[in-house]
């Protein structure tokens, strides 16, 4: 349920299309619908301005499922996070409306168009192709929020002179989202490139010493750069989550 969803419901009620039981059914499951294995928080879009987000991973597909058509019941747009493949293919067989992105495992329902809400652009950089996953799942985020989302891939610290061929891009945004594994490097140099916030996302990319991208976490953590504040380790999501209340905000 969003602000738009419950307006509608009351002008009806209003204009006399409706009638107060009916809106009493429809409200009967606020402000949240208990499913046995899930709580499903109908009230989050009137909170935070967007529904629940699904955790994909851990869930079956018949739980997911079953989250899905909770909320489509309620007429929000749906995403769903950490989504292999084969369990993503059986929930499109019960909710064939549901778009999957192999590349950043999200799924999406979109009911209605997403308004752009935000003052100027999300820019999205990747440093190498190994981390464009979670580059990808922040900006499918950002997206669905409400943000306009530019991306910027394979432009890390090992060639500079790719980075530095779209300085003015950087520049123009109004928050970027740095994503990068291995050394953890690339947040540290843009932060000393613009005056805009980056929310530097560190990744599981890079050999045995990265420790599964605990390196690169604590590179960015450690950065001498400004305004630079940090999300755990492959959260793209939480990255672009972020991004968008930031452009939004």
């Amino acid at each position: 349920m969003n602000e738009d969803k419950l307006r509608e419901m009351l002008q009806a009620l209003q204009d006399g299309k409706t009638d107060v039981d009916a809106i009493v059914e429809n409200l009967r499951s606020w402000p949240y619908e208990d499913l046995g294995f899930a709580r499903v928080d109908h009230h989050r879009a009137l909170r935070r301005g967007f529904p629940e987000v699904i955790f994909g991973e851990g869930k079956s597909a018949d739980q997911i499922t079953k989250i899905m058509e909770a909320m489509l019941s309620q007429g929000t747009n749906v995403l769903v996070t950490r989504v292999d493949a084969a369990k993503a293919k059986d929930v499109q067989k019960k909710i064939n409306t549901a778009v999957y992105d192999d590349i950043s495992r999200t799924m999406t329902v979109r009911q209605h168009e997403v308004s752009e809400k935000g003052r100027g652009l999300v820019l999205i950089l990747a440093a190498g192709t190994s981390d464009i996953p979670v580059a990808e799942e922040a900006a499918v985020t950002a997206e669905m929020i409400g943000s306009r989302v530019e991306r910027l891939f394979d432009v890390g610290v090992a060639g500079l002179h790719r980075l530095l061929d779209h300085f003015h891009q950087m520049r123009e945004a109004s928050v970027l989202v740095v994503v990068a594994g291995m050394e953890g490097a690339l947040p540290s140099v843009v932060g000393g490139m613009v005056e805009k916030p980056i929310v530097a996302v560190p990744t599981s990319v890079g050999y045995g010493a990265s420790f599964k991208g605990l390196a690169a976490l604590m590179a960015m953590l450690n950065s001498c750069a400004p305004g630079i504040a940090v999300v755990n380790i492959d959260n793209g999501f939480g990255a672009g989550y972020l991004a968008a209340l930031i452009d939004q905000g």
